[in-house]
């Protein structure tokens, strides 16, 4: 198991910030996610907080690197297809708090990712949530944080038990053994042990995660920033034309503006658990 830690801020208002949260797809950076759906979502009568479940599908592949672990032909003919993303949130808009969760639901058994994120308002003063405008995001002393944990955990080749049946040597009958089913192996990782295996998996999506972690925050900067000069109508301005560009295979201009991100100070580490 591996662990994977981000922290970042936004010089954006909390409200501003969960507000876009929720709107960010699509957005320049992430065209591939296909639709998202709400599927739950109800406020506490006794906390206030509004919770939300949400489903995104998107375009996936397994990445070629770990292809090499995995039987020939499990990923299909060209590699590529849709997985699912299943989301929760919790916002506390009087504390001033969000928490997430993201989770895979296709490739578990390959490698189950598990992204936590926890967004705050940082100010010098309480902030009146009734006061800070959505829209125009006029409250210039306030910043937000985000602090995001990522779990991965690799099971391939872990309970894939085989029952046969074997005569046993005294000839009193049959007897069932379970035998651990052997990893599929090629090449030059035939002599890699499945705890080997699993952590290569493992920071194979490490990797990953950093580069979509980086894309994630550009994306959110963009809907922040046409939060700021459109309101909602921007936004939905702003999805209209992703949607088109993405349509057309198109960057367009927003992706453009911001490809060196904005607004962001951050700082990560890895952490490793056998």
């Amino acid at each position: 198991m591996k662990f994977f830690e981000n922290v970042f801020s936004y010089d954006y208002s909390f409200p501003a910030v969960s507000l876009a949260y929720f709107l960010r797809y699509p957005n320049p950076y992430s065209r591939h996610v296909l639709t998202s759906d709400v599927i739950d979502r109800y406020v506490d009568p006794e906390t206030k907080r509004l919770h939300t479940t949400r489903l995104h599908l998107k375009k996936s592949k397994i990445p070629s690197a770990m292809l090499k672990f995995l039987p020939k032909g499990i990923a299909g003919a060209d590699n590529s297809g849709q997985s699912y993303i299943l989301e929760t949130t919790v916002v506390d808009p009087q504390e001033g708090w969000m928490k997430t969760e993201s989770r895979n639901m296709e490739w578990t058994g390959i490698l189950s990712v598990v992204e936590r994120q926890f967004y705050q308002r940082q100010s010098g003063a309480e902030a009146d949530p009734a006061s800070v405008s959505l829209l125009n995001d006029d409250r210039k002393d306030e910043h937000t944080t985000v602090r995001t944990t990522v779990t991965f955990r690799s099971r391939l080749g872990q309970g894939r038990l085989l029952r046969r049946k074997t005569e046993a040597a005294s000839g009193s009958g049959d007897q069932l053994v379970e035998v651990e089913e052997d990893v599929p192996k090629r090449g030059l990782f035939s002599s890699l042990s499945t705890a080997g295996i699993q952590r290569t998996i493992e920071l194979i999506g490490v990797t990953r995660t950093r580069d979509a972690i980086l894309r994630s925050k550009q994306g959110m900067n963009v809907v922040l920033e046409r939060l700021r000069n459109g309101g909602i109508v921007g936004v939905l301005e702003g999805m209209r034309q992703d949607r088109e560009a993405a349509a057309l295979g198109a960057e367009g201009t927003w992706k453009r503006a911001w490809q060196h991100g904005n607004g962001m100070k951050e700082h990560a580490y890895l952490e490793e658990e056998d």
